[in-house]
């Protein structure tokens, strides 16, 4: 796991200044890779790679980079993990009996591969989380890659006749052709999501590499800005639709036992390390079971992490240390105090580089800090709820999707008008008065929330507005980024696909590699801490679409599959219980702790000063939420993480 960063230039006046400023872009993300940095630039074309390492695999001076094609043709700066390199330098040696290898680093196999097999077929090849600079000196192209999903984040972009790229905006922010000119349209998907999707960023002209892209640019063809292309070398899309059309045939029993063999796989490829190891353990489901299987693929105890907090709302803690005590890990739990949680809000802006509103980011980074005391790679439960139907929209949309397709426009439009009338108030009051029996039978947790998100589903009729519907913060037309209009999102949308699946297939392309991964990544990666998903192995992601929706969700409750294949290991009673989130108190820490904080950031001064945000319609909510009258505290926290950035730049 590194850090990588180029660029590229014809104008003279940064020739003599290449030292300078690989040093500095490199020192911009010497968190990413703090065991070495090196650059290295083409004598015949003004190309610069840099590589930060983190030292994982094969920790000699071997591993180290930019490295060298066996032809010197290429040269490579590479960020990631490839969990089947020693298989790729089998394959190759059975057609190339006269390959050397000089060391046993994953770099080398995928700059052997390359030169053997060619860029693409490479990428095919590969299993793994990675960004890829592949420099041609032979036909002047620069080659990015970016893996399947976008574990690994790659930025890049023409700055003042220069181009650059980088694993974070830090690296191309150092260097001294950056402009820096902030798009407001992207500020108004911020508001709308509380990230900015790819391929968009928060600055003009900069933009972020799609998953399972490849962008080639020939520097000798059409002038100083290149020739570009990108081209898909794999298409979730596409394995979603096949895997569709091959449906698993067999009965539960037969899925359960295919998928355990599926992630004993994949979790005991991404447990080869050379630096100790360990795996987040928040006690939910997902968590669970891949510490479960990690500890049955063990004949030691592993070390898994957890944080809790003194709020039982948001504690998992006592969960976490039950079922790690079950299994015999070598569990660390730490209780974080508020104003520890507080310590780490001023450090996000830095964290992430442009602005990003998931507020479980906090309680990332704390256990993210806690797992690098001990080791330098941990596994984590994420895309769980993505691949198997574990978020309340999808039993939602299983339970109603078909009644929602066939139910008369007028009658939907009708009862949606009648939720309408419940105001939140009363609605409020109502949940106050609901047992925890009914909110644990119907996972309806925030009732104002339930009846406005159905409403606005009733009113719908197409899978894109609907999903849309469930994820966004700040509606589209809500006026509060001014001067903006919004960049078009890549959503799906096909009609032989339920709603269900449409939803998922969405949180997949979308919300899983614009919110979870970049959360994990930068929080993670801040610290040096290297971390892996299992679940996003290309086959079970093959194989999760190939199950029918029914063993992904069954009796109101999601990730059906994974909760009775986790009772194979552990006890029911350790997990079954309703979902509960990785999240603060932001609700009460702004009307407390936080109150001060935001109201410096919120004043209507600094709003009309700066000249982003409509500042009466952040007043309105911020002192609704502050009264207690309503509860904004998503909303806001999209126009604080906007603000406290803005702050930092």
């Amino acid at each position: 796991m590194c850090g990588i960063a180029g660029f590229y230039s014809n104008d003279s006046k940064y020739s003599n200044e290449i030292l300078s400023v690989a040093r500095k872009m490199g020192d911009a993300i010497s968190h990413r890779g703090p065991d070495n940095f090196d650059f290295w630039t083409d004598n015949s074309s003004p190309l610069t790679l840099l590589h930060r390492r983190l030292a994982i695999l094969d920790l000699s001076e071997a591993g180290n980079q930019p490295m060298h094609s066996p032809s010197n043709r290429y040269v490579i700066s590479y960020n990631g993990e490839i969990y089947n390199h020693l298989d790729i330098r089998r394959e190759i040696d059975k057609d190339f009996s006269d390959v050397k290898w000089l060391s046993q680093s994953d770099t080398e196999t995928i700059i052997i591969a390359i030169e053997v097999w060619g860029i693409k077929k490479s990428l095919q090849v590969i299993s793994g989380m990675f960004a890829i600079a592949i420099w041609d000196k032979k036909l002047k192209t620069l080659h990015l890659a970016r893996d399947r999903v976008g574990e690994k984040p790659l930025y890049y972009g023409w700055q003042n006749n220069v181009f650059l790229f980088a694993s974070e905006l830090k690296a191309i922010k150092a260097h001294p052709s950056f402009e820096g000119k902030i798009d407001r349209n992207s500020i108004n998907m911020l508001m709308q999501y509380g990230y900015i999707p790819a391929p968009y960023s928060v600055y003009k002209k900069i933009f972020k590499l799609e998953p399972g892209k490849l962008l080639s640019f020939n520097f000798q063809l059409q002038g100083k800005d290149g020739f570009e292309s990108i081209e898909d070398y794999w298409s979730f899309q596409e394995v979603a639709k096949s895997a569709r059309c091959n449906q698993f045939q067999g009965e539960f029993k037969e899925a359960k036992i295919k998928l355990n063999e599926l992630l004993i796989q994949s979790i005991s490829s991404q447990m080869i390390s050379d630096v100790p190891i360990g795996a987040f353990l928040s006690g939910g489901i997902d968590s669970s079971l891949i510490v479960s299987l990690m500890q049955a693929c063990s004949d030691k105890p592993i070390n898994t992490f957890t944080i809790g907090f003194s709020e039982d709302k948001y504690n998992e803690a006592d969960f976490a240390k039950e079922i790690a005590k079950y299994l015999g890990t070598n569990h660390s739990e730490y209780y974080v105090s508020s104003s520890e949680a507080l310590d780490v809000i001023p450090k996000l802006p830095h964290i992430y580089d442009e602005p990003f509103a998931d507020s479980s980011q906090i309680p990332t980074y704390l256990v993210s800090k806690l797992a690098k005391s001990s080791v330098t790679v941990s596994l984590s439960g994420d895309a769980g709820d993505e691949l198997f139907g574990g978020y309340n929209r999808h039993v939602y949309s299983y339970r109603w999707g078909n009644i929602l397709r066939k139910t008369p426009k007028n009658f939907k439009l009708t009862v949606a008008r009648l939720l309408d009338l419940f105001k939140p108030d009363y609605l409020n009051r109502l949940e106050s008065r609901l047992s925890k029996k009914f909110i644990s039978k119907t996972g309806i947790n925030n009732l104002s929330n339930f009846f406005n998100k159905t409403s606005t589903a009733l009113k719908l009729h197409e899978s894109k507005g609907l999903y849309r519907s469930f994820i966004t913060h700040w509606p589209k037309d809500s006026n509060i980024v001014l001067n903006s209009n919004s960049y078009s999102e890549n959503l799906f949308a096909d009609d032989n696909f339920s709603l269900m699946e449409s939803m998922m297939m969405n949180d997949f392309i979308s919300y899983l590699h614009n919110d979870i991964l970049v959360k994990v990544d930068r929080a993670a990666m801040r610290l040096s801490l290297e971390t892996r998903v299992p679940f996003l192995n290309e086959d079970i992601i093959r194989f999760a679409w190939t199950l029918p929706n029914s063993m992904k969700v069954h009796n109101g409750k999601g990730k059906y599959i994974l909760r009775s294949l986790l009772n194979e290991y552990i006890p029911k009673k350790y997990f079954d219980r309703p979902k509960q989130g990785f999240a603060v108190p932001i609700e009460d820490w702004l009307r407390g702790p936080l109150l001060d904080w935001a109201e410096s950031l919120l004043s209507k001064s600094k709003l009309d000063e700066q000249g982003y945000l409509n500042s009466d319609i952040v007043r309105e909510k911020w002192d609704e939420h502050k009264s207690g009258k309503k509860n904004w505290q998503t909303d806001l926290w999209d126009v604080l993480m906007f603000q406290a950035w803005l702050e930092d730049q």
